[in-house]
């Protein structure tokens, strides 16, 4: 069931356990308590396809896609300081960019837009029309996958990729953490998880987790019942750190290290060692999962668009059997693989 309306239950939280089954759509996104219908998963969620890691090659997969059309912030900043975005300016670039969509007022942006170029048609200036149509387009295209298709965050889809953990209470590293919505997410899956996330921006902390709301319930396990619970930001353990992965002290101390779109940023020559990453803080038999955005028309068509919101750094598109192969080859046994409607996701456990 679907609505637009927002509930209020008598401690102020605006879903409760009651609305498990309904979703709403709100100005700026949507919130998603319902599970999959068997039809639903079927259709949205693709599961272990790959029976034997060691069977797969290269020449059978191909290589990713890489993402060559960038933002005009970083040519234009290239233009002018005569050299290459570093890394860390190109991240810094993206996070304040990419924010700046989670928290627009998505209908009455729409409006706006199109009022823009209406006004715009009236100049007969065609580079005027050209941009004005533009902005139209992403804000179609954002209110699209992000509200309408929840493709973003697709809380549903990432519960059936990180299923099935053999875990209780939780330690969880989240590498390149940003807004940390996986993290809170395995956290309402995991009850009683410590969850440390950490991003070498501190926008990611001071702003795109702090500005993440409040309000937004996360479906998760009620750990004396066995039934379904609703949670928010505020139920949960979070430790935020501000550091550069590599500078971290900790040792083999975490059930679960998750890192969300990392893995594609890095050239070939890099990935090992962003694997690395993932190992050097597993307890034994703990799960690296990591996600990826996958390699298909619409997410060609999505970053090509979205260039100027995304497009700051190195970025790859890649099938799931690519994904695997990474992580096979670096160490690790896949213990569950799949994809959803925009991301690959794996589960698996270094060797």
């Amino acid at each position: 069931m679907e609505t637009n309306s927002i509930w209020v239950s008598k401690d102020g939280k605006p879903f409760i356990e009651e609305h498990i089954g309904r979703t709403a759509l709100l100005p700026s996104h949507r919130v998603d308590l319902r599970n999959f219908t068997e039809r639903e998963y079927n259709k949205l969620v693709k599961m272990d396809r790959v029976k034997d890691w060691s069977s797969l090659s290269w020449k059978d997969v191909g290589k990713p896609l890489e993402v060559k059309k960038y933002s005009n912030d970083r040519k234009q900043y290239e233009e002018s300081y005569g050299e290459e975005m570093k890394p860390f300016t190109s991240w810094q670039y993206f996070n304040k960019a990419f924010h700046e969509w989670f928290v627009k007022d998505v209908p009455n942006e729409m409006k706006e837009q199109k009022n823009q170029f209406f006004k715009s048609l009236k100049s007969f200036n065609p580079q005027q029309i050209k941009s004005a149509l533009g902005d139209v387009a992403k804000i179609q295209l954002w209110n699209y996958a992000h509200r309408i298709q929840d493709g973003v965050w697709d809380p549903r889809g990432k519960r059936a990729l990180f299923e099935g953990l053999d875990v209780t209470n939780p330690r969880i590293l989240f590498l390149g953490a940003a807004e940390g919505y996986e993290g809170m997410q395995l956290g309402a899956m995991y009850p009683g998880a410590h969850i440390t996330m950490v991003d070498y921006d501190d926008y990611c902390r001071n702003t795109r987790f702090e500005e993440f709301p409040d309000t937004y319930p996360f479906l998760g396990e009620n750990p004396s019942t066995g039934q379904q619970k609703v949670y928010y930001k505020g139920d949960f353990i979070i430790d935020y750190i501000v550091n550069d992965i590599r500078n971290l002290p900790f040792g083999k101390e975490f059930d679960i290290v998750l890192s969300v779109g990392l893995l594609e940023h890095f050239p070939d020559g890099y990935k090992p060692e962003v694997m690395d990453w993932h190992r050097k803080f597993l307890k034994p038999g703990g799960y690296a999962i990591l996600t990826t955005p996958r390699n298909q028309l619409r997410s060609r068509l999505y970053y090509n668009v979205m260039a100027d919101v995304m497009n700051h750094t190195y970025r790859e598109l890649m099938t799931v059997e690519q994904m695997g192969l990474y992580v096979y080859e670096n160490g690790f046994d896949i213990k569950q693989h799949g994809f959803i409607k925009v991301h690959n996701g794996i589960v698996a456990q270094s060797r």
